[in-house]
């Protein structure tokens, strides 16, 4: 019978009114006895508060930036009473099936109770066993250190194939791991605010053991030197069971405990560079007066060198730190500025009327930093054009209902995609990128161009693949597609890696012209403002003609100034005439 408990800080020592930190647990998780459920931060240590009961957790009941002290309440627990009583779990098995709770409320159970290993094999099948499958990070692109932002999956869920687990969120993307397999939630080893990279552990999965793990003797049941985790998962999903089954169908085999399974993850683990590029991010040892001091200062311990015992960071090093990024700017990270800038005064608006602060979106602001990187890092020219469009709108408008009666929406900016990339295989320094050194030019034998996207929460940039090898319906669908998705925050990695060239198209909102910034590592990206007639002369006298506004912003170090005024001028010229993109 399940009993709520009420669980209560214990005696800490000398310390009240200390400051919740973290919280580690949530309403749903099943927590073991000394596993911590809150870490409290003093002027002298970081704690963290072990649980005295196994259980699930019913009700947190305090907050992070609570402060408490001895005796105060913490959470509620729903302990299950049978889970004390040694007997009760072997007496309940024959209707385990009937209840959903049994699988995951079995796991601890099990191992806790060694006696109940020899009733195993003599009282299930193939069918009744449980395998534990461990769920990890899949290939998600060229990101690493992703944080996690939502967990949707709780112990003791019923989890399907391709269910959403945890969401993750870029600099360029909010994305949704979904589950390579169904079964119930064991253990979810990760919480909000984690970072993950390729091939780390989310969760694991307790699922039945198929018919097919009774077949004994094959190959798959060998451990396999797999390349990513996709590959993993399905060695996982086919040797594992093989491998777990083997020892069950031996007549002279011990038997094993239910809870072993449970106990050892399968053998699907970080890989080492995974785990180098995470020891890479862990901060060093500091004390909480140190981790205060260096918040307050806007530092980031991953980049300081402690010069304490077991590199320790000290106050002494924080300050150094401080000082030599202001005079020479910071040295630490690779991607840190060669200089300094002068850090904005900060300013008190309040005392000028009324004000309202509210939180930048995380992908505007790691955005944000992005641009602001290729800004100062590229030297910027902008070239300026105008391309006479009146024969290509004219010839869109006549197709746009034939168009629309297949299900596309023919705007302009497809026929302008299909024009750069001509202009860009007949150009192709500007789709070549410099070396992370700036030693070697990189050319490109693939048109990829990304298109800028407004979005609620920022400005992304899906990537449109193999552009000169399309038709304008084949773009215009795409664009739709990448567009819409981009909006729903859907987009995968994958949908944003791999571009040559942007562009960026502000001519549905107004103006004449603007200043792009060149999305590095790429070297160029156009910009296009809104279409408006105007008087053109054509050697006898004015006409009336639909002229598109290019600004085209090119990194001077790959592209000289000529090369960009061609550039212009080619494209202007094919978006004049249709015709010419056949020749």
């Amino acid at each position: 019978m399940a009993t709520v408990e009420d669980i209560l800080l214990p005696d800490i020592g000398d310390f009240s009114d200390v400051e919740v930190i973290e919280i580690l647990v949530a309403p749903g998780d099943r927590i073991e006895v000394e596993q911590s459920i809150l870490s409290l931060e003093s002027d002298k240590a970081t704690i963290e508060i072990p649980s005295p009961k196994s259980g699930v957790v019913e009700e947190l009941k305090i907050t992070l930036g609570d402060r408490v002290s001895q005796g105060d309440l913490l959470m509620t627990l729903r302990t299950d009473a049978a889970a004390r009583a040694p007997a009760a779990p072997a007496a309940r098995e024959p209707s385990a099936p009937a209840d959903r709770q049994a699988p995951p409320s079995d796991a601890p159970t099990a191992a806790s109770a060694p006696p109940r290993a020899p009733s195993r094999p003599a009282s299930t099948s193939a069918a009744d066993r449980f395998e534990t499958i461990s769920v990890v990070l899949p290939d998600i692109g060229d990101f690493s250190d992703i944080p996690v932002i939502e967990v949707l999956v709780a112990p003791g869920e019923q989890v399907e194939i391709d269910q959403s687990l945890l969401t993750l969120e870029s600099d360029k993307a909010t994305m949704e791991i979904p589950s390579p397999h169904a079964g119930i939630v064991e253990e979810v080893t990760v919480k909000i605010g984690d970072t993950l990279n390729q091939g780390d552990l989310i969760l694991t999965l307790r699922s039945p053991v198929r018919e097919a793990a009774s077949v004994t003797g094959t190959a798959g049941a060998e451990p396999l030197d797999v390349d990513g985790p996709f590959s993993a998962e399905e060695t996982d999903a086919t040797a594992g069971p093989a491998a777990t089954a083997k020892p069950d169908a031996s007549a002279g085999a011990p038997a094993r405990a239910p809870g072993e399974a449970e106990r050892r993850p399968a053998p699907v683990l970080p890989r080492p560079q995974d785990m180098a590029a995470i020891a890479k991010g862990r901060k060093p040892h500091a004390s909480p007066a140190v981790r205060r001091f260096a918040r307050e200062l806007g530092v980031d311990l991953t980049f300081v060198k402690g010069s304490g015992p077991k590199g320790r960071a000290l106050k002494d090093d924080v300050q150094n730190f401080v000082k030599q990024a202001l005079t020479r700017g910071t040295p630490a990270p690779a991607t840190a500025l060669p200089f300094a800038l002068p850090a904005a005064p900060e300013i008190d608006f309040a005392k000028f009327g009324a004000i309202e602060t509210s939180e930048l979106p995380r992908i505007k602001k790691l955005s944000g930093r992005h641009l602001h990187r290729c800004w100062i890092s590229v030297p910027h020219v902008t070239q300026f054009d105008e391309a006479d469009i009146t024969a290509l709108d004219a010839f869109r408008r006549e197709q746009k209902a034939a168009a629309e009666a297949s299900g596309v929406k023919l705007t302009l900016l497809p026929f302008v995609l299909k024009a750069v990339a001509t202009a860009l295989e007949r150009m192709p320094i500007l789709k070549a990128s410099l070396s992370h050194d700036g030693e070697q030019l990189i050319t490109k034998h693939y048109t990829h161009i990304g298109v800028a996207v407004e979005t609620p929460n920022g400005l992304l940039v899906p990537v449109v693949r193999d552009v000169d090898r399309k038709g304008i319906h084949s773009l215009a669908r795409e664009l739709a597609e990448l567009s819409e998705k981009a909006r729903n925050g859907k987009l995968l990695p994958g949908d944003m890696q791999g571009g040559c060239f942007s562009i960026s198209s502000l001519g549905s909102l107004g103006g004449t012209a603007f200043t792009p910034i060149v999305n590095a590592p790429e070297v160029a990206i156009l910009g296009l403002s809104r279409a408006s007639i105007k008087p053109v002369w054509n050697g006898e006298e004015f006409e009336p003609r639909l002229m598109l506004p290019l600004s085209l912003s090119y990194d001077h170090r790959v592209v000289d100034g000529a090369d960009g005024a061609r550039f212009t001028a080619l494209l202007a010229s094919l978006l004049g005439d249709l015709r010419r993109l056949l020749l």
